[in-house]
C-alpha cells in the first residue's frame, strides 16, 4: 500500500446540488444523523489515519457553512474556495497542494459520505506511479438506449462499469492533465478518470462498494438520514491512566502541576519532578496507545535533567490533537501528607488548563493523604494518579 505520508485528499464540495431541492440549503451541508453530509464524509477519511492532508473545495459562498460543518476536526483539514464547475473546482483543489505536493492525490466527491475504510485500502493498493486508479461496479441493469423515450436498442453491458470516488492519480500527472484541459478550454469531462485518459494516463479499476453512493436527489438524502440514524453510534471515547511517584531529598521547594511551592524539601528526579504533570503525561499518552514518558523523554538522555514538565504535556497533547483528539477531562489526584495543596489548587488548575488548552471546568486538581501509612505516610515523597478523557474523531465498530 501507498505510504500514509504519501496521499492527500481533495474532496470537492463547491456545488449547488440543483436535482436535490434548495430547500436546506446545498446538499453537502443538509443533516443525515443530526450532522451534515460533508463532515460524514470528511469523517470517512480523517478516521482512518491514512492522510497526511485533506483539502474540501468549496463554494464562494459557503465558507461559513463548512466551517461550522467541519468544526473541531483539526488543522488536517484546510478549506480552498472553488471555481464555477465541478472540473474547475478539482483544479482549483490540486494547485493548492503545490507548495507541498504529494506523491499521490485521490479526488472525492464530497456528497458520498459512505466511503468505507476497505475500499479506500483497495484504491490506495492499486497506485503504482504510473496509473490512475477508480473503484467501480460491474454495471448489473439491462441498459437501452432511447430516443425521445423510444428504445432504439439494447446495449451490451459486457466490460461495463459505473465509476465512483475516490479516484486515485500520481499528483503532478492528474495535475498536469487537468492543466492541460483548461488551457485547451475542454469542460466536458464528467470525472478525472476521463481527463486522465484524454491525458493518455491509463486507468485502473478496483472492485467499488455499492455503500459507496452519491447523494444526488432528495431521496437519496432521505435514505442517507435513515441509515445513519437507525445505526447503533459509539463514539470513540478513550480514558487513560497515569502513575507517578517521586520521593524527597533535601531543598526548598517542589513543582506540582507547573506551580512552585515553598516546602522543606523538594523532589527527587531527572527533570523538575512534577509528580503531577508526569501522571498526566501518560494518561494522555495512554489514550493512543503511544507509550510512557520515559518512551518520550529517557531520564538517560542529559537534555531533560531539569526541564520543565510542562514540556511533556504539550508533547503529550500534540499527539493526541494529531490524532484528531479532543481532550475533554484531565483529573490530577496528588498523595501526600505534605505540603498542603488546598491554598495552590486554584492555581495549579489554572496551569494545567492553559498548558491543555482547556476551560478550567475540565481540569480538577485534588489531594488526599495516605492517613500516616507506608513511605507518604512517613513523609518520604509525594505520589499521583491521573485520568485523562479523550474523544476521538469516528466511532467504534
Amino acid at each position: 500500500m501507498t505510504e500514509n505520508r504519501e496521499s492527500t485528499v481533495v474532496i470537492v464540495a463547491a456545488g449547488r446540488g440543483e436535482r436535490a431541492g434548495q430547500e436546506g440549503g446545498p446538499k453537502q451541508y443538509r443533516l443525515i444523523g443530526g450532522a451534515p453530509v460533508l463532515r460524514h464524509t470528511v469523517l470517512a477519511f480523517l478516521t482512518t489515519g491514512l492522510f497526511r492532508r485533506i483539502v474540501v473545495v468549496i463554494h464562494k459562498g459557503d465558507h461559513v457553512l463548512a466551517t461550522e460543518a467541519l468544526s473541531g476536526l483539526g488543522d488536517t483539514i484546510s478549506l480552498v474556495t472553488g471555481g464555477p464547475t465541478r472540473q474547475a473546482s478539482t483544479l482549483l483543489g490540486l494547485q493548492s497542494l503545490s507548495d507541498n505536493p504529494p506523491a499521490n492525490v485521490l479526488i472525492h466527491d464530497g456528497v458520498r459520505p459512505f466511503v468505507d475504510l476497505d475500499l479506500l485500502k483497495r484504491v490506495l493498493e492499486g497506485l503504482d506511479g504510473d496509473h490512475g486508479v477508480i473503484p467501480a461496479l460491474a454495471v448489473s441493469d439491462t441498459l437501452k438506449r432511447a430516443t425521445n423515450f423510444v428504445i432504439d436498442g439494447t446495449v451490451d453491458r459486457q466490460g461495463l462499469f459505473a465509476a465512483q470516488t475516490p479516484q486515485a492519480f500520481p499528483y503532478r500527472a492528474i495535475l498536469n492533465a487537468h492543466v492541460a484541459a483548461s488551457e485547451q478550454n475542454l469542460q466536458h469531462f464528467t470525472d478525472d478518470a476521463a481527463i486522465s485518459e484524454w491525458a493518455d494516463m491509463p486507468v485502473r479499476i478496483v472492485e467499488g462498494s455499492p455503500d459507496n453512493i452519491k447523494l444526488t436527489v432528495k431521496r437519496d438524502i432521505e435514505l442517507a438520514d435513515q441509515r445513519v440514524s437507525s445505526a447503533t453510534f459509539f463514539p470513540d471515547v478513550r480514558t487513560g491512566n497515569g502513575y507517578d511517584v517521586h520521593s524527597f531529598e533535601p531543598g526548598d521547594h517542589v513543582t506540582l502541576c507547573g506551580v512552585v511551592i515553598p516546602h522543606e524539601a523538594k523532589l527527587n528526579g531527572h527533570s523538575d519532578s512534577d509528580v503531577a504533570l508526569h501522571a498526566l503525561t501518560d494518561a494522555l499518552l495512554a489514550t493512543r496507545s503511544a507509550g510512557d514518558i520515559g518512551t518520550h523523554f529517557p531520564p538517560s538522555d542529559p537534555q531533560w535533567r531539569g526541564a520543565a514538565s510542562s514540556i511533556f504535556i504539550r508533547h503529550a497533547a500534540e499527539i493526541v490533537r494529531a490524532a484528531g483528539g479532543r481532550i475533554a477531562n484531565a483529573d490530577i489526584t496528588l498523595i501526600c501528607e505534605a505540603p498542603k495543596i488546598g491554598p495552590h489548587r486554584e492555581s495549579m488548575v489554572a496551569a494545567v488548563a492553559a498548558m491543555l488548552d482547556l476551560d478550567l471546568d475540565r481540569v480538577s486538581v485534588k489531594a488526599t493523604t495516605n492517613e500516616k501509612l507506608g513511605f507518604i505516610g512517613r513523609k518520604e515523597g509525594i505520589a499521583a494518579i491521573a485520568t485523562a478523557t479523550v474523544v476521538y474523531p469516528g466511532q467504534l465498530k
